[in-house]
């Protein structure tokens, strides 16, 4: 009996031994000598050597002389690598058609003989649209496109209330402004318990059945998101408005319904599509060249060069920096958006 115990108390020690210590110090050993980049994280560091990220897990960039990385569905900011994860909306799910229309409308184009990226932009003529609509007009009754959208799309209100923090405090500052918007909630509700969600209140907001309703208040008007100076920094607050990005965003959809005959670019599906894992660090070639002509008309005016051969430069880094999965045996061509951005600012800098 004795002799089975000492075996198994051996066989116990050796495993955790072998298993616990021996095995994870190898590959710790391998990897800080043979990997020692992808073990750290594969980090990136800047002109200047500070560390600006990793080449494995996707940041947004602000400005449009930086290439885009695809959007993303992470909670409760996007590309929250604590959080790793996709929007799983289906096909046929409004939320999904939604947030890809809202995307399109500050980015798609008309179709241009001149070749792809060369069309105007259609958000141009949706912000035109929207103030005419909303404009009197003699012997028309003039159309309330706000009032509209949320009718429309009833299931993106929500959502459109818990984008953001400022939007957020809008919609319960405004209720506490305008007593009916929550008296209306309450109606709706009456065994609800505890304060409103800005969810929840958001729908009253676009209400024009409601005197204090923000489309009674502020007809033809969007509440919009700007910045204001104050303290000597930029603060985001939200206005009344009837121009700008969320303009052409959330009208766009309504917009092309009454314009089916436009004659629109198709945009790249990694454009407007979340990746499974919402921190995908790559886009297409076809992505990349798609934003060519933005990217290259902000560095010529930055740098005050020739536009053509500020935008020759850039599509020839895109396509040295360009490589397929498994050698170019599988898949499209994929460049990595932050090292792509990091050469980028480098390579313009340098001129």
């Amino acid at each position: 009996m004795l002799h089975h115990f000492r075996a198994n108390l051996c066989l116990l020690f050796f495993t955790l031994v072998l298993c616990s210590v021996a095995y994870p110090l190898s590959l710790w050993a391998v990897g800080h000598t043979v990997f020692c980049h992808q073990a750290d994280g594969s980090l990136l560091t800047g002109a200047d050597k500070h560390l600006v990220g990793s080449r494995l897990i996707a940041q947004p960039f602000g400005g449009d002389e930086y290439f885009q990385p695809r959007p993303s569905a992470t909670s409760p900011s996007p590309y929250n690598a604590a959080a790793s994860g996709a929007s799983n909306l289906a096909a046929n799910n409004p939320k999904l058609r939604g947030r890809v229309a809202q995307q399109l409308g500050t980015m798609v184009r008309y179709e241009s003989a001149d070749g792809p990226g060369k069309g105007g932009l259609v958000g141009d003529d949706v912000e035109k649209w929207f103030q005419s609509e909303n404009s009197p007009k003699k012997g028309d009754k003039r159309r309330d496109l706000t009032a509209e959208w949320a009718s429309t799309y009833s299931s993106l209100v929500a959502g459109w209330a818990t984008s953001s923090d400022e939007i957020g405090n809008f919609v319960k500052e405004w209720s506490r402004a305008h007593p009916g918007v929550s008296a209306e909630w309450k109606k709706k509700k009456p065994d609800a318990t505890g304060d409103p969600k800005p969810e929840d209140l958001a729908p009253f907001l676009f209400d024009s059945s409601i005197a204090d309703s923000f489309v009674r208040v502020h007809p033809g008007m969007w509440p919009c998101t700007v910045e204001e100076p104050k303290d000597g920094k930029k603060v985001k607050v939200v206005k009344p408005d009837n121009q700008g990005d969320e303009i052409r965003s959330y009208f766009f959809d309504l917009w092309l319904q009454e314009h089916p005959g436009a004659r629109i670019e198709k945009v790249p599906a990694d454009m407007v599509m979340t990746s499974a894992s919402g921190l995908d660090p790559h886009i297409t070639l076809k992505n990349a060249h798609y934003q060519l002509e933005r990217v290259a008309a902000k560095w010529a005016e930055n740098t005050k060069r020739d536009p053509g051969q500020v935008k020759a430069e850039i599509k020839k880094l895109l396509d040295e920096n360009a490589a397929a999965p498994l050698g170019g045996l599988a898949g499209q061509p994929l460049v990595n958006v932050l090292e792509v951005n990091l050469e980028l600012v480098a390579r313009m800098k340098a001129k």
